[in-house]
């Protein structure tokens, strides 16, 4: 228990949703005010205390203890004091976090999205975080980082630049960003961000911002001048461009638990299991340690364990590090029984929240037992809240138009309409599904893969998606359904009618399989959850839970089992009537008929016990970005997502543990694309709680996101890419070429300079240009195409926009490269031009 004296230490603490952040002076807390939020001084050591509302209903509460490079012992001592005690204040509840200088995790870095700056000294050295309105500042920050920024103090000299990073020049009144030439658009675009952060906090808003691309400084001799008359002449060469991301931890597939206990006053450390994890193994009398392969070390504390074990939890991960070998920036993670976080219940099998039933459907296997209580679904909700259709995963209730396609010698083959919903092993299908959400037509493409198959329609399966997929211009969302993992949206589109047979084929004048029997088991109690699936005709298939449909030669029998509901009945009968014409006997569990157990071979053991309930498995969301703009294809998580996190030169990797989407930006590569739906693949069936790697993966592209997976994201947007006219600009750039901060007051310096001669006109400008310049063009200035096929952005002539070549092409070149009018042209939406300019050449 805290004395009165340690709880009056922490009386100023809030416990509404927010961040709060102290450092340790004196070896005391001191409150850091909001405006220096994101400012480290190298020598201290921070508490940073995160709540948030989570995800549906509760809050999250995160403690977060960061260590600077240079800070003292006795520092780094107090803080880990402070930390373990004010978990104690806010009732055990917080996971803690230990955080390094320079490795902080993804989670504590999405907490300042201008980004992290490191700052030399301390504040025991009489400095101050934040001197608002100060101008006397000279200080050269190196800026790393794509997704999650830090601004590193070093000496202001050429001799700390490189040609692959950015870096500011901070003098104060004017904040010069320098953009090496081997720098990408994200990272200058994340310190556009991080400068006017700068401005605005610690200026208050009265500080020009002025860009200077490196090797280019002879355009801006203002700026070159300013900056000679700092840093001394510019030498003829820099150092080299170096890697400004750490290798992420892949997804660690060794998990170790190890048993945390006291003998004799020794504290002493037991492994106790390896992957799969299944929270049985944890005991609330006990504390233990989750290694994920030296990624991170997490330490889970039972509520009944002692208060010993429970104080030197965090010491004692810190001592398994070192016994380990591992870095000294391993990341640490503390939590108590029933306050775990999202990224530990994912390293575990099952994990379970106490008195929480799975809402939509039944969702039991053959051989298995299991009730889950039924929620009346109101559909008509959908569209009102966003975030009920991506937990129930259904866009509507499955009233839209459907066309189905079944592979026939590797060409596609439309289904008639009185055969959707039967769905043979053997084959493979394409079901388009379309739908309207405010008067405009939404399309999902489901790619029905059966289990006996052949590789080859497997294959031609994909190809003739991507066919149907252009024929609607790329709109579609795209899901890989694997035989016997049908999502739910699928099942409603067929309303209650979807059958599907273990073998076969559906092709005309094909023979139905030989067998004296077939059984089918039926589940659901609504047209929107209801499929019926053939089994194996033997007794062991059935399932007190169910209804089954047995198919004899001499009759049909109709079995209820005893804890089926009317509503399973009925759903049942219907689908018996579309199976088979015989006549149906009905058949009560307990009461068959003799010839009943002879078309089954014979009785035989089935699932028959008690009904059990089966509580929600609850696991957060998680995104990841997938990205080669630092020549490796990597997969980073993203903490605290929104959907500004998505970025449109990138595939993004949705996961929601009942299904994967892969969200594809209007400018990914197409080998980040390729990449990502292998990955996915990979991620699956490395993931420590042992997946099912046939679960659906679904494709969405920008700008036709349904709302499963809209409802995911805070406050969607859809009007954001209405258009997509947003995106791939170069942002900030005033119309003289200058750069302007917005909010701020802008530089007179020029900034990407164009000749005048290339500034678009309209078309009876009289400035034309002569030589390979042609007139008539967009832009009042036209070149011969073959200046802009295929030509790489740097040996474009001076001026030219390479993202904007075909402006620089006469109306007839235009039509006869892209295909379609130029007024045409520009009313299309931003993805259908990036196709047809990446087809011609000019992207």
């Amino acid at each position: 228990m805290l004395s009165d004296k340690q709880r009056d230490a922490f009386r100023n603490v809030s416990q509404k949703p927010g961040m709060q952040i102290w450092t340790i002076s004196k070896m005391q807390m001191v409150s850091v005010p909001s405006r220096a939020f994101g400012n480290f001084f190298e020598g201290d050591c921070y508490v940073v205390l995160n709540i948030t509302k989570a995800r549906g209903s509760g809050e999250s509460v995160d403690i977060h203890y960061w260590i600077g490079k240079s800070s003292s012992q006795d520092e780094q001592a107090s803080a880990a004091i402070y930390v373990t005690q004010l978990d104690e204040y806010l009732g055990g509840s917080p996971v803690q976090h230990r955080e390094v200088q320079g490795f902080e995790s993804p989670q504590f870095r999405s907490y300042f999205k201008s980004g992290l700056i490191y700052k030399k000294g301390g504040v025991a050295s009489g400095f101050n975080h934040v001197d608002t309105n100060v101008y006397n500042v000279l200080r050269l920050l190196h800026v790393k980082g794509r997704k999650h920024v830090t601004a590193t103090e070093v000496e202001v000299s050429w001799n700390s630049f490189n040609c692959g990073d950015v870096f500011l020049l901070d003098m104060g009144k004017t904040v010069v960003q320098w953009n090496g030439q081997e720098s990408n658009r994200r990272e200058r675009l994340k310190a556009v961000l991080l400068a006017q952060d700068i401005r605005d906090r610690e200026r208050g808003g009265r500080a020009d911002i002025s860009v200077v691309d490196g090797g280019r400084e002879q355009d801006s001799p203002e700026l070159l001048k300013l900056m000679t008359a700092t840093l001394g002449p510019k030498p003829g060469q820099l150092k080299k461009a170096v890697s400004d991301d750490k290798h992420d931890q892949a997804q660690a597939g060794s998990v170790k638990l190890y048993h945390v206990f006291d003998d004799s006053g020794n504290m002493v450390i037991k492994e106790m299991a390896t992957e799969p994890l299944t929270q049985d193994l944890l005991r609330s009398c006990d504390c233990y340690i989750v290694d994920h392969k030296g990624s991170s070390v997490m330490v889970w504390k039972g509520k009944k364990s002692s208060k010993e074990e429970r104080q030197k939890a965090l010491n004692t991960a810190v001592g398994f590090i070192r016994a380990k070998s591992y870095p000294s920036s391993t990341p640490v993670e503390v939590m108590s029984e029933g306050g775990e976080s999202a990224m530990f219940k994912q390293l575990f099998k099952s994990w379970k929240e106490k008195e929480q039933i799975k809402g939509l459907g039944n969702t039991h296997t053959v051989g298995k037992i299991a009730k889950v209580e039924q929620v009346k679904f109101d559909v008509m909700e959908l569209h009102a809240r966003p975030e009920l259709a991506a937990q129930q995963h259904m866009v509507d209730d499955g009233s839209g138009e459907v066309k189905v396609w079944r592979i026939e010698k590797l060409e596609l083959a439309e289904v008639k309409p009185n055969l959707h919903g039967q769905f043979y092993g053997g084959d493979c299908y394409l079901v388009l599904y379309t739908y309207q959400v405010a008067n405009k037509k939404q399309h999902i493409l489901y790619m029905w893969q059966g289990r006996h198959a052949t590789r080859d329609e497997i294959t031609a399966c994909a190809y003739q998606a991507v066919s149907v997929d252009n024929m609607y211009n790329g709109a579609p969302v795209q899901v890989r359904v694997v035989m016997g993992k049908e999502p739910r949206h699928f099942l409603a589109i067929f309303k209650g009618k979807l059958i599907i047979f273990e073998g076969g084929t559906g092709r005309p004048g094909a023979a139905a399989p030989q067998t004296s029997s077939r059984l089918f088991q039926v589940r659901g109690t609504t047209e929107l959850n209801t499929k019926a699936v053939e089994v194996p005709a033997r007794a062991s298939s059935l399932n007190s839970n169910d209804v089954f449909v047995l198919s004899s030669n001499q009759k049909c029998f109709l079995w209820y089992g005893k804890g089926c509901s009317g509503d399973e009945r009925m759903m049942a009968t219907e689908v018996c009537d579309l199976l088979f014409r015989q006549f149906k006997e009905v058949v009560m569990e307990g009461q068959e008929p003799a010839d009943f157990w002879v078309a089954l071979g014979g009785k035989a053991p089935y699932a028959s016990d008690k009904r059990l309930e089966r509580e929600e498995q609850v696991h957060s969301p998680r995104l990841f970005e997938c990205s080669n703009q630092t020549g490796q294809f990597r997969m980073t998580e993203v903490y605290n997502f929104d959907q500004s996190d998505l970025d449109e030169e990138d595939v993004m990797l949705l996961d929601t543990w009942e299904e994967l989407f892969l969200w594809i930006g209007v400018s990914a590569n197409e080998h980040e694309t390729r990449e990502a739906a292998i990955s996915a693949q990979e991620y699956l069936r490395t993931h420590p709680a042992g997946r099912d790697p046939d679960i659906p993966i679904i494709t969405v592209k920008q700008g036709n996101e349904p709302l499963t997976f809209t409802g995911w994201f805070t406050a969607w947007d859809p009007f954001k890419w209405s258009d997509l006219s947003n995106l791939n600009k170069r942002p900030a750039v005033m119309d003289d070429g200058g750069y302007r901060a917005p909010g701020g007051p802008g530089s007179s310096a020029p900034v990407y300079k164009t000749p005048l001669s290339l500034k678009p006109s309209t078309p009876t400008s009289p400035s034309s240009p002569r030589g390979p310049f042609l007139s008539g063009g967009g832009s009042g200035t036209c070149l011969d195409p073959k200046v802009l096929i295929n030509t790489p952005a740097t040996e474009l002539p001076e001026g030219v926009d390479p993202g904007q070549r075909e402006d620089y092409l006469s109306d007839q070149d235009f039509q006869n490269l892209l295909g379609v009018p130029r007024s045409d042209f520009l009313g299309m939406p931003r993805w259908r031009q990036i196709d047809l300019k990446k087809k011609a050449g000019l992207f």
